[in-house]
């Protein structure tokens, strides 16, 4: 039983420019896979719900797409995805890259933190790529630019640093009892991270153009106790793009179908059946109907 004097629980919002690892950050802490990755920038499109428990503390983690200089329709509601997570948070991380800073998206969030009074903790990403003397540097610059809770430099990718990132987290989260029970890792269905882990499928097999005008929807997600059958479809926003992901013979789409498969196997822990269709949905980045209707 926990002792309510002392228990710390808060949600703690996960901020950045697009691609500078902060899923792989959540994934990271929570130890598990819950946020889809890619090297490819805006990978995350919605707001993703993680949950970390700790003897005396539950932090409650929301990673947010990437905040940055948004312009079409799909791009600004990210943006506002992100934002918004700012006001529903007790505690902010900043995430940089210090390999490849983004200066005007690191600008805008910086532009953001200044307009409201949460506590911020900066993390310094991506310090496995680069040597001591420009992580000392960073901190110095970052320093005298935010007045930041705490610095702290790590690799999210090999694990590095996260204990210190946590007791810093602990430290500034108010007291009260936990959000979720103990066993609970996001509140998000089965059903949302099965498309999720479709749509990273499709970011990773397939070129440039591609991922950014891809979205998955989930037509049927039926369970049975040896058996999980999934329906889902890839849609694309141009005819062109449609040979791209089904491949020469559904030889690209049946290399999709089959990575996904075993991503979901592993979250779902059962055998999985898993039957992907590709549709053309023209420009459905720009079109409010369509976004609603995938989810955005």
């Amino acid at each position: 039983m926990q002792n309510q004097n002392t228990f710390k629980s808060g949600f703690v919002a996960i901020l950045g420019a697009p691609n500078v690892g902060k899923s792989t950050l959540l994934n990271r802490m929570l130890g598990e896979k819950i946020s889809i990755t890619s090297k490819k920038a805006q990978t995350t499109r919605n707001r993703i719900l993680g949950v970390r428990h700790e003897p005396a503390a539950q932090i409650v983690f929301l990673d947010t797409p990437g905040i940055h200089d948004a312009r079409n329709t799909l791009n600004i509601r990210m943006k506002d995805t992100a934002v918004s997570a700012m006001g529903d948070a007790d505690l902010i991380l900043f995430v940089t890259d210090i390999s490849t800073p983004d200066s005007d998206s690191e600008t805008l969030v910086i532009q953001k933190l200044n307009k409201q009074k949460k506590p911020v903790i900066l993390v310094i990403n991506k310090t496995d790529l680069v040597r001591k003397p420009e992580i000392l540097g960073a901190i110095e610059k970052w320093a005298g630019i935010y007045p930041f809770e705490a610095l702290i430099p790590l690799s999210a990718k090999h694990g590095d640093q996260i204990n210190d990132l946590v007791e810093a987290m602990v430290k500034l989260l108010p007291q009260g009892p936990p959000y979720f029970p103990e066993d609970a890792l996001t509140d998000m269905p089965e059903r949302f991270i099965a498309a999720e882990m479709i749509r990273e499928k499709v970011f990773r097999f397939t070129g440039e153009e591609i991922p950014y005008s891809a979205a998955v929807t989930v037509d049927e997600f039926s369970e049975s106790p040896d058996l999980v059958s999934i329906h889902a479809t890839i849609h694309l926003e141009r005819d062109s793009q449609k040979g791209i992901v089904i491949g020469k013979s559904g030889a690209k789409l049946k290399q999709i179908g089959a990575e996904a498969r075993k991503e979901i196997e592993r979250m779902v822990g059962v055998q999985v059946f898993l039957k992907l269709f590709v549709r053309v949905e023209k420009n459905w980045t720009k079109d409010t109907k369509a976004l609603q209707k995938f989810g955005y």
